[in-house]
């Protein structure tokens, strides 16, 4: 089967859905690996979007406060132009349904790390990304020019005289399990797949998020840039049993700007003698003293004991997910670790979300528009795919329509071979353990350098087709980024050799 569109969206989060929405007026595909909206890491998203709408705040403040947290290693023009975009989102956001919480008749503002004023629109308390990404499922249900393929993966991109023109596709499985295979093609091919969380043992991010979309970018060309900038939290709720690797909730940076605080076992608030904002310092320094503190044999805990009952109205997310671990936040502490959360690094892309190949686009998490520099401010990444995502929608529809792209029925992606010499469970299960041990918050050049030598190993101990070879890829372009870039810079910290101390980091 193959069928024809004008603009193919590769994922259903803020990025992706922002962008078919504003694509009216054209044929629109969107291709999703779960159920629209649900898959991917916008519904878990708890902090909300920065905005500059409240008093004595300006798009010129927000942007300041971006470049700052990236180390300045950011597109001073990308994020001027997301920054005075950032209250026409909000608008749109409401426009389209989106109910954020209010004072009054003002919409409630939070205050994050490293911003300078309250600017955090939120809903729900700390549930923001599963309210926009409600409005935004409601609103692509009711539009006529959007045909959703859920639970169906792309395989591969399809390039046709060096521009991609179509995805293949590996569709739903049907009653006799076996999947079904087709091809959609358009002259644009947006790439919305969002992080790579998943690469690493501990991690906020859901199972869709495992690099798939940048091994996609790469095999058709596309350039990468900055993969080795990988925003740890430092506030995700420790797993129960250490080293399980499955997706951790996150307790929102929102709680320490309600007064929380960081303590080891010993009750020691150690953030007061690292950083002046103490646990509002920018996130990497808070992750990676977290982790410090775990290589030094500590437990280290979240006090929000302060906040009392009003935590509950607050941050109904966290309470949620303290209480299925039987942990009151009003009275006890809740134990934390750092967790793989923001990939700013992805597909190379320009102000107009482009690619360096010919009909590739990306926007959200996937792309590398630059805003982030070397560390994301706070609750700038769902603003950052909504306005992207938005105006590449909006650009796309105006474009000239093309001729129809004549099937070109590659066959360029298959099924794993049976009976594969080593389980693809396990060689995931290894790469994240491998990525955490030396790609993670601190690293070693080393470290690295022997994690490149494993990646190649497990590679070639993999048949041709076995899906995990995507994760090995991206992971080993990773590791070698890493290794390029000798200077510690935000999110982004290496030494020649891992030091000698007590204890050991939990994994």
């Amino acid at each position: 089967m193959a069928e024809q569109f004008d603009v193919i969206v590769v994922g259903s989060g803020v990025a992706g859905l922002s962008t078919a929405l504003a694509a009216r007026g054209v044929r629109v595909a969107v291709v999703t690996r779960g159920v629209i909206g649900l898959d991917g890491a916008s519904a878990w998203a708890q902090g909300g979007i920065a905005a500059a709408i409240g008093p004595g705040d300006s798009p010129a403040q927000h942007a300041l406060d971006t470049l700052k947290a990236g180390c300045r290693r950011n597109h001073k023009a990308a994020v001027r132009w997301m920054a005075e975009s950032a209250p026409d989102v909000v608008r749109w956001l409401v426009d389209i349904g989106a109910e954020f919480d209010h004072i009054g008749a003002n919409l409630a503002l939070a205050r994050e790390a490293a911003h300078s004023f309250p600017r955090i629109v939120h809903a729900g308390g700390d549930a923001s990304g599963a309210e926009v990404m409600r409005a935004l499922r409601s609103a692509v249900e009711l539009a006529s020019h959007i045909k959703v393929f859920e639970r169906s993966q792309v395989r591969e991109l399809i390039k046709l005289n060096q521009s991609v023109v179509g995805v293949a596709v590996q569709g739903a499985a049907r009653a006799d399990g076996e999947a079904e295979a087709f091809e959609l093609y358009a002259p644009h091919v947006v790439m919305a797949t969002g992080g790579i969380g998943q690469l690493f043992l501990n991690t906020t991010n859901p199972p869709e998020c495992d690099g798939s979309g940048l091994a996609l970018a790469h095999r058709a060309s596309a350039e990468l840039n900055d993969l080795e900038y990988i925003q740890f939290h430092p506030t995700a709720l420790a797993p129960q049993q250490p080293g399980q690797g499955e997706q951790l909730p996150l307790i929102t940076e929102a709680l320490r700007g309600a007064g929380a605080r960081l303590v080891n076992e010993q009750g020691q608030r150690f953030m007061l003698s690292l950083h002046e904002a103490a646990e509002l310092a920018p996130r990497d320094i808070l992750a990676r003293a977290v982790w410090t503190q775990m290589e030094r044999g500590h437990q280290v805990y979240l006090d929000a004991r302060m906040i009392g009952d009003a935590i509950r109205q607050r941050f109904p997310t966290v309470v949620r997910s303290c209480q299925q671990r039987q942990i009151d936040p009003r009275s006890e502490l809740i134990p934390v670790v750092p967790a793989a959360h923001y990939h700013m690094g992805g597909i190379k892309v320009d102000l107009h979300s482009m690619s360096t190949v010919p009909g590739l686009y990306a926007v959200g998490e996937v792309a590398c528009t630059g805003v982030h520099g070397a560390n994301r401010l706070a609750s700038n990444s769902m603003l950052e795919g909504v306005a992207f995502g938005r105006a590449l929608g909006e650009r796309l529809a105006r474009m000239p329509k093309t001729a129809r792209i004549p099937p070109v029925g590659l066959g360029i992606w298959r099924e794993p071979n049976k009976g594969a010499p080593i389980s693809e469970a396990m060689v995931f299960a290894r790469l994240r353990q491998l990525m955490w041990s030396t790609a993670g918050l601190m690293r070693y050049e080393d470290a690295l350098e022997s994690a490149v030598d494993q990646l190649q190993l497990l590679e070639r101990r993999c048949l041709a087709g076995a899906k995990v070879l995507d994760q090995l890829l991206v992971g080993r372009l990773l590791v070698s980024a890493a290794r390029k870039r000798t200077e510690s810079i935000g999110a982004h910290s290496i030494q020649p050799r891992r030091p000698q101390v007590s204890g050991q980091a939990a994994a």
